[in-house]
Order: C-alpha cells, then structure tokens, then sequence
C-alpha cells in the first residue's frame, strides 16, 4: 500500500519579526536605596583622610560650642558680663581674721613701678606674705590708668604674684625709661608765667627720679646751670650752698628783675 507524503513545511526565519515588548517606568514610585553603595575597599591613604576630615569637623563644632559660650558669659552685643564670678577677679581670697587693710599710697601710672611694689609690699607685711592676697588687693593701691590696666587683664595667666608683678613692670617701665638724667635737667628752663618758687620745686622733684641719685652740691651746681643768663650771673653765690637757699636766692633775684 502506497503511504502517502505530507509535505513539511517551509520555515523562512526571515519571515517573522520579533518586536520587544516596551516597559515604561513610574518613577514616581520608585524607592530610593536605603543602603547607598559604597566601595568595599579603601585604601590607607583614603582611610587616614577620612578620619582627618572627620576630626576637623569635630573640632570645628567645639569651637563654634565655645564661641557661642563665651558670648552667652559676655551677654548681648559684646557687653561684658555682671555676674559676680566674673566682676570679682579674685572672689575666693579672703582677709585673715583681725586683719586691718592698710591704707595704700596709690599708683596712678606715673613714676617707678618697682618703687610702687616695694611700697605696697611693706603696707602688706601684715598679710604674713600671702600671694594670693597680694594678688587679690593689688587694685587697692593704684588708680587712674594704672587701675583700668590691671582691670583689664587676663588673670588666668597670673598663677603666682611674680607673674603680677612682671607684667605691672613691663607696662610701665617707660616711665623709668624716660626718667630726668642730668642733661634734661640743665634743659629744664623756667617759664615766664611761672614764679621762681614754682619752678624750683618742679625741678626738684625731677631730680629725684635721675639715676644715679644726685648729692646735694651737685644739685645745686646743675641747677645753676639750668638758669637764664639774668638769673645765673645774679645766683652764684648759692654754689655750695643747701637748695633751699638756692631757691631764697633766686626768689631775691626774681624780685630785683621785677623792680627794675
């Protein structure tokens, strides 16, 4: 019996096309990786800048915690605080008990600043040597800029009374600096409009800052010196003789030029 052919049929790939089905994404409901990747290896070099980052960070907010802190102690627009801690630079110290606070002979900013130490530390000979309370009333024997000085600074830096006394020396040593010598008295000239009377006593009290000190002879003779050619033709005679009658002497002449 005869079987009969089916034909097979003829597959042509060309024939057919396949297209790729087409997603659209809503990214409006897409939600964000909690866990951002980061490379699983650093090197050393990455590592130590990290950290150095991170310490900067951390050192820059402490910084600003303690700006903010001192502007809180200072209060509003930079004044000063009034609290009693700060007012009160040395609020622990206390006198000893019976202790009568002397009076101090004050120190405006003018003159020797060793020669004020010495003085108030003979007034405070009581206090039994005390640093801290010769720190703490230190402010009781100055005045004028001496006292808005000492006001002023940082006592922190003042851990034992040599710190104190060093840095009064170093802020007014030019007074020593700038002391009289003998030149500047013989330059030392008396006005018109001053009395010879005034006039000395200035002087003389300028002589008490030359160093080294001056004798009384010496004194004289330079004083001499420092008078105008009416004067000192007509003062010789007081060569050798004590100042005060330097002074009697050229207060006689003073009169003589006045008389005529």
């Amino acid at each position: 019996m005869a079987q009969t052919t089916v034909p097979r049929p003829c597959f042509e790939p060309s024939a057919f096309t396949f297209q790729v089905p087409q997603f659209q994404l809503d990214t409006a409901h897409v939600t964000p990786n909690p866990y951002p990747q980061h490379p699983q290896y650093e090197s050393p070099v990455e590592q130590e800048r990290t950290a150095r980052n991170s310490e900067q960070e951390e050192m820059a907010r402490k910084m600003k915690s303690l700006e903010q802190s001192l502007k809180n102690m200072q209060g509003l627009s930079g004044q000063k605080s009034v609290s009693y801690s700060y007012l009160c630079m040395f609020s622990h110290v206390h006198l000893p008990v019976g202790f009568k606070m002397p009076k101090f002979e004050k120190y405006d900013g003018h003159g020797d600043p060793i020669a004020h130490l010495k003085r108030y530390c003979n007034q405070l000979r009581g206090a039994g040597g005390k640093e801290e309370l010769l720190m703490a009333y230190f402010e009781e024997s100055l005045t004028g800029i001496a006292s808005e000085w000492y006001m002023d600074r940082d006592i922190s830096h003042w851990h034992i009374w040599d710190d104190l006394a060093r840095d009064f020396v170093r802020q007014f040593q030019y007074n020593v600096d700038i002391a009289p010598d003998r030149n500047s008295l013989t330059n030392f000239k008396k006005k018109t409009a001053v009395s010879f009377r005034e006039y000395a006593i200035k002087w003389h009290e300028q002589t008490a800052r030359v160093k080294p000190p001056m004798d009384e002879t010496e004194m004289v003779n330079i004083f001499l010196q420092a008078q105008k050619a009416d004067y000192f033709q007509n003062m010789m005679s007081a060569m050798g003789k004590p100042f005060a009658e330097a002074i009697k002497i050229g207060e006689m002449v003073e009169n003589s030029l006045k008389t005529g």
